[in-house]
């Protein structure tokens, strides 16, 4: 039950954070450079979750060819580049990442 409770609590902390954002930018003009500032939000936060576990697979730096992560990373990235298409760019990174022998 205490788990239970907690995942509840949680849950309502969240959306209460999130509700909070909506209606307090519903009525306040956000400044342009604010407006183009966020718009590099999404971005950064996945360039920080992805590049540390691409960049260092064992703890260590690696920027070498013998890096599988690397590797896959590069295609993922010429795929997303050339194509714009997310779902082709995710399957290009996974299958370079299982033809590689990372996984």
């Amino acid at each position: 039950m205490t788990l239970w409770l907690t995942l509840l609590a949680i849950g309502l902390c969240t959306y209460a954070i999130r509700l909070s954002f909506i209606l307090l930018f519903g009525r306040l003009e956000v400044p342009p450079l604010v407006q183009r500032a966020l718009r590099f939000v999404p971005p950064a936060v996945l360039a920080a979750i992805i590049f540390p576990d691409v960049l260092m697979p064992n703890g260590v730096l690696d920027f070498s060819p013998g890096n599988p992560r690397l590797v896959a990373g590069a295609l993922a990235v010429i795929v997303a580049w050339r194509t714009r298409n997310a779902l082709l760019t995710i399957a290009v990174g996974m299958a370079a990442l299982l033809l590689l022998g990372s996984i």
